[in-house]
Order: structure tokens, then sequence, then C-alpha cells
């Protein structure tokens, strides 16, 4: 079963570049293009893809709006936020708003395709680099601060370590929809939208390594 996918940006050249070079790998569905960040909000709603890569400077409605809302509206589609230029606040807004991955406008499209099932698959990737920007950016809880279950930490870190619910579940003997579960109230605790930041806490912490 193919991945599907929704491209929002605002230049037609981009989006042409993206069906391109992602409608050559089989796995991959390219259902959908938005030029702005409405668009994005309408086709998410009516196409539910499993994955958006979304532009984050876009008219009418910027992309880390859209991916807010998105993410509220139809929160089993992931959004990968895509930019050209790799700055501190606006890749931090796009994940606190709910991003589960961001990328540059340059990757390779090899590393574009394994970003995206990684998405679908529901695993937060961060480079050192991202992640080390990220930190200084994002506000998030101390762990003093935060109470987890002995089992919600050991969710967090194989979330962390970029593992899919169904990698957790299998690690830790538990069904799917319990981790699920888990995740949820991870996120409620620590009041944050995303799987990224959660996975950025635990780096914080020390929890696990800026590998």
């Amino acid at each position: 079963m193919s991945i599907r996918v929704l491209i929002a940006d605002d230049h037609s050249v981009v989006r042409q570049g993206l069906r391109l070079f992602l409608g050559s790998d089989p796995e991959l569905e390219i259902v959908g293009e938005a030029r702005n960040g409405a668009e994005a909000l309408e086709l998410a709603r009516s196409l539910a893809p499993d994955v958006v890569l979304m532009d984050l400077l876009m008219p009418v409605m910027d992309g880390i709006a859209a991916t807010a809302a998105i993410r509220k509206e139809v929160p089993d589609t992931e959004v990968v936020a895509v930019t050209s230029i790799l700055e501190q606040a606006t890749v931090a807004e796009a994940v606190r708003a709910g991003a589960i991955g961001y990328l540059l406008k340059d990757t390779e499209s090899d590393a574009l395709c394994r970003a995206i099932k990684a998405a679908a698959a529901g695993q937060v990737q961060l480079s050192p680099e991202a992640a080390a920007c990220l930190l200084s950016e994002l506000r998030m809880p101390h762990r003093d601060e935060v109470t987890l279950t002995e089992r919600e930490n050991e969710v967090l870190l194989l979330l962390a370590k970029g593992m899919s619910n169904k990698e957790i579940s299998q690690a830790l003997h538990i069904a799917e929809p319990t981790t699920k579960t888990h995740v949820s109230h991870i996120l409620d605790k620590m009041g944050v939208a995303s799987r990224a930041q959660a996975a950025l806490y635990a780096v914080r912490e020390g929890l696990v390594p800026l590998t």
C-alpha cells in the first residue's frame, strides 16, 4: 500500500520537481498539490493524505499556521516542514505547530523519500545540527516539572530514538493502540504538540544522546 503525499508550495517549479522525483518511488503516491497553506488545509481535509510536505513561507496562510490546523483537524496526517533556510525561530515554530520533521529544499531525493516514509510511520528524525538549533529555541518543561510513569519513560526513550509506534510496541511487547495512548499521554503531560518536541525534550534532559 503506497504512502499518500500532499505537496504544499507556492512555487510551481518546486511542486513539479517534487512530483517528478517522488513519483519515481513506487511506495509513494502524490495525491494533490497546494499553492498556499489554506489550500493545503482544504486538501488535507478532503484527501486525508499520510504525509504533507509543507513549505513554511506561503501566501494566504503560511505553512506554520497550516501545519497547526492540519494536525488539529486531520490528526492522522503527519506534516514534514520544508524550508530553504534552517532558521532557528521558523523551524522551531513549525515543530511547535506539530511538524514531525523538517528538511531543507536541497535535500537529496533519496533522503527525502526516506524521510517521508519515516514520517508516515510516525518516526522523528532529528539531525544533530537541527536538534541543537531547535533546542536553543523551543521552550519545554524541565524534568522535575513532568511526571511520567515508568512505562511512559520507556516509550519516550524509544520515541526519541526514532522508533515508530509499531516498533515501540514490538520492543516493549505491548499492543500498538496502547503505545499510541502512551504517546498521547506523554505529549499531554509535557504540554507539547508533536513527537519531535518530545524527542527534543529527551535529548535536552540527557535521556538520549544527541546523535
